[in-house]
């Protein structure tokens, strides 16, 4: 049935706000004022991981922007983008962007990617970052500026040539995703083969040195959203060396940043990590009605096993475990000195309410199954869970532990800064990701912290995900609602035609 969610721009105070969070029975600090640097909101507060220095508690998270040339260089629209990142005042900048390791691992056709003559352009999209941020800022402002980019293949989710046509290829069959994909479960061709998995290794080399070159400090293996190095993480039932066990499931990702640390000394690894997953969900058919899709449901036929999910039970996959996360990420940190971690869930194109908690759903989602407050309170809580261990491990060994990022924060919105602060406070989470809020109000971190009203100037995300229904049309993503630059775009009445579609 269709769920009455709270309205958060409705809530008149802070205490409102507590109130309906009291009233959905969750448990989630929140303060009663935002505060400014100079009066000491922990948002301000410096981190350190090993030799990087992060001159604050914001990160701005990697996104596709669908938005590159054909040949995966940044277009205007791209280099628009990264100079907000610039401007924003965040101080460590999560990859920016999704880069392909390789053409074909594109999620859509205008993806950024690695090819040869594609390397110069990197330097420029770290450059332009840096100078925003330095003239905005000031000189020496970038002494404590961390920048990172993202490497991707897309694996099921592939899209590199056409915008509505997936190329996918797989760790394994999946009972559900298959049909998503429009593969059958009896067609090996796309399952990648051992000798080709060993040829993508090199490819993640080939992007990582590039990367090393063009300026940034770090890039991020990407382990999260039903992307190839997600999905390995529940191949159970793949045969050989990279399925079936814990060592086996997990090799892809070690054997990727083993390669990285010998080939690239000095640059520091991050991973974002979906900490859990849980079922496919599709729209309610019997429920949707014209204009509106039906809530999310488990997408589930006849299953002849347990559900492949990673970070959950596979026999009830919608309760979380994260036994094995916690064991992935200890492991990578002591063996492989992997210190920085940005901690998310789901996928967005089977679960998106799990992963990205909003009111509105896009094209090709379903309404929300719960209040989009339960889903950001569910992976803060989790979060929580993997500091408070590691914190344990810290006062045991007296040993710095790993830094860890949070997600789900942008739906709080007027009252992000008070949970966000909280949160930090508590040592609940080391730094407070945004990722779509940035597309609206690209200067929020900053706003916050110099005491600037930020409600006032009417951009806050209100997660009515046209950012994400934009590309899901094969259109330019970026806020249509609140961003002049793209309200005036020919893209605007573009998506407005595909969201007419979709009614």
């Amino acid at each position: 049935m269709f769920i009455t969610p709270v309205r958060v721009p409705t809530l008149k105070t802070v205490d409102d706000f507590r109130l309906a969070l009291e009233q959905l029975g969750l448990e989630l600090p929140c303060d009663d004022q935002s505060l400014t640097a100079q009066a000491g909101s922990p948002l301000a507060g410096s981190l350190s991981v090993g030799s990087l220095r992060i001159g604050n508690r914001w990160c701005i998270h990697p996104m596709e922007g669908w938005d590159g040339t054909p040949g995966g260089q940044p277009s205007e629209h791209t280099l628009r983008r990264w100079k907000n990142f610039g401007l924003s005042g965040a101080k460590l900048l999560w990859g920016g962007e999704a880069f392909a390791v390789r053409p074909d691992g594109r999620a859509n056709p205008r993806q950024l990617c690695y090819r040869p003559e594609n390397v110069p352009s990197l330097r420029t999209l770290f450059e332009t970052a840096v100078l925003a941020h330095q003239q905005e800022f000031g000189p020496g402002s970038t002494d404590d500026l961390v920048i990172g980019l993202q490497l991707t293949h897309s694996g099921r989710f592939c899209k590199p040539n056409l915008p509505d046509k997936f190329e996918p290829r797989v760790a394994y069959h999946h009972p559900v995703l298959d049909a998503k994909v429009g593969i059958s479960n009896f067609d090996n061709r796309p399952v990648w083969t051992d000798g080709e998995i060993r040829e993508l290794i090199e490819a993640y080399v080939a992007s990582a040195k590039a990367a090393q070159a063009a300026g940034f400090q770090f890039v991020d293996v990407k382990c999260c959203h039903g992307y190839l190095g997600h999905e390995f993480l529940s191949a159970f039932d793949r045969p050989g060396p990279y399925g079936g066990d814990f060592e086996g499931r997990t090799r892809f990702i070690r054997e990727i940043i083993a390669a990285i640390r010998t080939e690239c000394p000095g640059l520091a690894i991050g991973v974002r990590l979906s900490l859990w997953d849980t079922y496919a969900y599709r729209p309610d058919a019997a429920l949707s009605v014209p204009g509106k899709l039906g809530p999310g449901i488990p997408a589930l036929p006849p299953l002849p096993g347990p559900y492949p999910v990673f970070g959950a039970e596979r026999n009830q996959p919608q309760k979380i475990n994260l036994a094995e996360p916690l064991q992935l990420i200890e492991k990578l940190w002591r063996e492989q000195g992997v210190a920085l971690w940005n901690l998310t869930a789901g996928s967005p194109y089977y679960n998106p309410h799990v992963q990205r908690p909003a009111i509105y759903p896009p094209s090709d989602g379903y309404s929300p199954p719960e209040d989009p407050l339960v889903g950001c309170v569910r992976q803060i809580q989790a979060v929580r869970q993997v500091c408070e261990h590691f914190e344990t491990l810290q006062a045991a060994e007296g040993n710095p532990r790993p830094v860890f990022v949070g997600t789900a924060y942008t739906y709080f919105q007027e009252y992000l800064p008070h949970v966000a602060q909280a949160l930090v406070r508590a040592g609940w989470v080391d730094s407070i990701g945004i990722g779509r809020l940035v597309l609206s109000d690209w200067q929020f971190p900053m706003k916050v912290l110099n005491g600037r009203d930020y409600v006032a100037d009417k951009k806050v995300c209100r997660t009515f995900s046209d950012c994400t229904t934009a590309p899901r049309n094969g259109i330019i993503s970026g806020c249509y609602p609140l961003d002049p630059y793209y309200k005036e775009l020919p893209e605007a009445d573009e998506l407005k035609r595909a969201k007419g579609k979709k009614a």
